[in-house]
């Protein structure tokens, strides 16, 4: 039997000890971290079936798989952190945890990795180099668990030739995947603005100063950062999510308004000067209208960057593993994805793993109270995990 025979094989015979690892972890969520239990949990499974990992940025695990003989070093990487938001699923094992979810399929990605482990482990003696197991916290907050474990060395002692990362994609079918060469997802910045006036009576409004319209004009205004400022060629969003008045009501006209949002976009350069834009417009429009305000820019996580080659290696070998018609040519997409930081530092590749059954109702996108998985796609993950790490060390 040759070893994608044998990959394909155990990933299905591994299924239901696959299974039981999400759905412990998916009852289970933790938030950003603080995956404790988690990490708990994974260290235990790994250690049942031969493999010491070691903690690494306080809640994080890793470990390595060492082939028949030296060789390259691969990373394979797996988040494992929960959202703040209460479950709407009517599966079995739905969150003990109220208000914390995996919304996201992190718990998806570390079964995943989970069985990747066991595969990897189980047929060292064919294949030659390393895999670096990564089981990561606290992708969903800033400053994204990626570069805390950056910092703590995780690429390091061995340092990995590539790393592989494997989300889930609810608008792929399930058994399919979805490949991306180049700029693939985007930069992520938070914007605070604190808009002051002066606050009044609603029915005399000659005497105040009215932050809520100068907070109007200025999300008007700062669709011009987008629509007039930036070069139409590099993918671009200017989002306010949120505003709150501080002390208003309908007869009051408040002292300060506060708005929340984001910047996204593909590229450092126009980055920095779009964050200029932004300040500048803010302050002036307020100016203009007698308020102040000020502005704040968390810089998040950067685009992140599929690279050519490992990418080409990746997306061929996973036509070797289903086919050439369940693999699928991704957009850009302008979300954003802490495995980026990987991505400025090593060569690597983000790819998507299908979960999309109409039967199964598991179209909600990520982020959604109601986000379900087709569980038939977690056996196919695992074992293309483990091929895709035996792929690239072979070339």
């Amino acid at each position: 039997m040759n070893l994608k025979d044998k990959i394909q094989e155990l990933a299905r015979q591994n299924e239901s000890q696959i299974l039981e690892v999400r759905r412990t972890i998916h009852q289970n969520p933790e938030l950003s971290f603080e995956e404790f239990e988690t990490q708990k949990f994974l260290k235990k499974k790994l250690k049942e079936i031969g493999i010491d990992a070691e903690p690494i940025g306080n809640t994080g695990l890793t470990a390595c798989i060492e082939g028949k003989s030296s060789g390259k070093v691969v990373a394979l990487r797996a988040d494992m952190d929960a959202l703040p938001i209460l479950e709407e699923t009517d599966i079995d094992f739905k969150s003990k945890n109220e208000g914390v979810m995996h919304a996201c399929g992190h718990d998806v990605h570390s079964a995943c990795l989970f069985g990747a482990a066991s595969i990897l482990q189980e047929t060292k003696d064919q294949w030659n180099g390393t895999v670096k197991l990564i089981f990561q916290p606290g992708e969903e907050k800033f400053p994204g668990g990626a570069s805390i474990l950056i910092k703590e060395g995780i690429l390091e002692n061995p340092k990995p030739d590539a790393i592989i990362g494997q989300h889930v994609m609810p608008w792929i079918e399930t058994g399919a995947f979805g490949f991306r060469k180049g700029l693939y997802m985007a930069s992520a910045d938070e914007i605070y603005i604190s808009v002051k006036g002066k606050g009044g009576h609603a029915a005399l409004p000659q005497f105040a100063i009215d932050p809520i319209v100068a907070s109007a004009q200025i999300i008007i205004a700062l669709q011009q950062v987008i629509g007039r400022k930036a070069t139409p060629i590099i993918p671009s969003v200017l989002t306010i999510g949120k505003i709150n008045s501080v002390g208003g009501a309908t007869n009051i006209i408040p002292e300060e308004v506060k708005l929340e949002g984001t910047f996204r976009t593909m590229n450092e350069e126009w980055r920095a000067k779009a964050h200029e834009h932004i300040e500048k417009i803010v302050k002036l429009t307020a100016e203009s209208l007698g308020a102040a305000a000020t502005v704040e820019i968390k810089k998040g996580y950067p685009f992140l960057m599929n690279n050519d080659e490992v990418t080409e290696i990746c997306q061929n070998a996973a036509m070797e593993y289903v086919g050439n018609e369940k693999v699928e040519q991704l957009d850009m997409y302008l979300a954003a994805e802490d495995f980026s930081y990987y991505s400025q530092e090593i060569p690597a590749t983000f790819y998507r793993l299908g979960i999309k059954n109409d039967e199964k109702e598991t179209g909600y996108g990520v982020h959604h109270p109601k986000f379900k998985v087709d569980e038939d796609a977690l056996a196919l993950g695992s074992g293309m995990m483990a091929w895709l790490a035996v792929s690239y060390l072979k070339k």
